[in-house]
This record gives C-alpha cells, structure tokens and sequence, in this order.
C-alpha cells in the first residue's frame, strides 16, 4: 500500500487568504516542489473538490536561484531542497504546512515581491563600477583568504530567508536587511569595488542601516547558504564607526 501524506498550504490573494488541503502519495526523494507538481497536475483538494492550481515560483531546482523561498512548517526555506520523508520523520506526523513569505508583499498562493530587496541592493551600490576597466588590462591581485571569504559572500540568491527570519525587518521598520549588508561588504573587500566603499557606507549609517540591527541574530540561522550574516554585520559596524570618525576629521 502506497504512503500519503497531505500537503497544507496558506494560500489565496491580499484580500482573502485560506488553509487548504491536499493528499499526495509520497515517492522516493519527493521534494516540497514535486509535490507542488502534483497539485498542478490535478488540483484537487482532500474534500474532493476541484480547485484553482497552486501558485508557486520556481527556477533552477537546485537551490541557487532563490526564487522558491516560502515558508515549510514555519521556517523560511528554499522548497527545492525540502525532502518530504525527511520532514515527516522528524515531525512525527503525516502533515507539512506551506505558507508564503510575510515580510513582502502577496501576490498570491506562495508567490511574495521581494523587489525591495533588490531595492536595498541598489541602495548600498551592490555592484562593481568596471566601466572601462577592461581597456586597462587586470585588476589587482586578490589573496586566496579573501578571496574564500568573498566567495562565501557571493552565494548569496537574494531569497529573502534571512528577511523573514529577523524581526527588525517588518512594516514598522526601514531596515533593509541582512543580505544588503552582506554584499556591501563583498564590493567592499574587492580592490575595484572599493572606490565606492565610503559611499555604501555612507548608506548604511543611514536610518534602516547597519544601526536598526537588533542583533536577533536569526539570519545566519535560517540562510539556506550558511553566509556568515553576523560576521559581516559586525566588520560593516565597525567600517561605517571607522569612516564616521574620518567624516569628522576630513569636515
């Protein structure tokens, strides 16, 4: 006899969102996104009725394009490497619950805009201004120890996990974020990238900068690439101390 287990998903639009119910035979190795597959291929729900398709976002299935973030039984993950066996084993029980992202905007089912993040992107220059550069033969050298560090930094999908998992990011707040932080320091540390670093980090002593950090420290818990968040809020802190104390000398 085949195992099943139900799928229950928040989902709906800003205007009215609901529970709902489905039951889905588990295969080997089924994961939260083939599940979802299943539903799509026939939407019907545990009391028989046939509904609309849940609404999902999904890309590279392989954890690297971010995009399958959403909510697995309360804690922000990626959907693609959610195993359904796994979870149901250590849980002890035959349900998984989906529900959407709640730090940004509802578009509908389990599909959240995360534009702001990219906004936040934008605001501390996430970017390295090589416009040129490339006329002008290689760059400077970068040692192997910060280039390990960079390229932790650089795993970063933008998913929003660490967002949903702090509680200084809500609607009440302008702080923009762990993951804006991160890559501030990862342009920072590029000997290109960091001719602009007094300008990131002139953003960053800003209202919803590095200051509306509570220290709460979930971020680096719930990040799908295990990026230090914390360690990078703590040098961004003590760069934006350093390049205040310069303001005050160079006005």
């Amino acid at each position: 006899m085949s195992k099943r287990f139900i799928l229950k998903i928040y989902r709906g639009d800003p205007s009215r969102q609901y529970w709902e119910e489905f039951e889905i035979e588990i295969t080997p190795y089924l994961n939260v996104i083939g599940a979802l597959m299943e539903i799509q291929k026939n939407p019907v729900n545990r009391l028989g009725e046939k509904v609309t398709p849940v609404a999902w976002e999904q890309g590279c299935l392989e954890e690297v394009c971010g995009s399958c973030s959403m909510l697995v039984n309360g804690r922000p993950r990626q959907a693609c490497t959610v195993i359904v066996e796994p979870i149901l084993k250590k849980t002890g029980g035959n349900t998984i619950t989906l529900a959407p992202f709640t730090k940004f905007p509802l578009v509908r089912d389990l599909v959240v805009n995360r534009a702001s993040m990219f906004d936040n992107l934008v605001k501390v220059e996430g970017w390295i201004s090589a416009d040129g550069s490339f006329i002008k033969g290689f760059g400077p050298k970068i040692s192997p120890t910060k280039q390990e560090t960079m390229y932790v930094l650089s795993t970063c999908m933008t998913c929003g996990c660490c967002s949903e998992g702090c509680p200084q990011v809500n609607q009440k707040s302008k702080f923009i974020g762990p993951a804006p932080i991160a890559q501030a320091q990862l342009f920072n540390l590029n000997p290109t990238g960091e001719m602009e670093k007094a300008s990131r980090l002139h953003t960053l002593m800003e209202e919803g900068g590095i200051s509306d950090c509570g220290n709460a420290q979930n971020c680096v818990q719930v990040c799908p690439k295990e990026i230090p968040l914390t360690e990078s809020i703590a040098v961004i802190g003590r760069e934006v101390s350093k390049q205040a104390v310069k303001d005050i000398f160079n006005s």
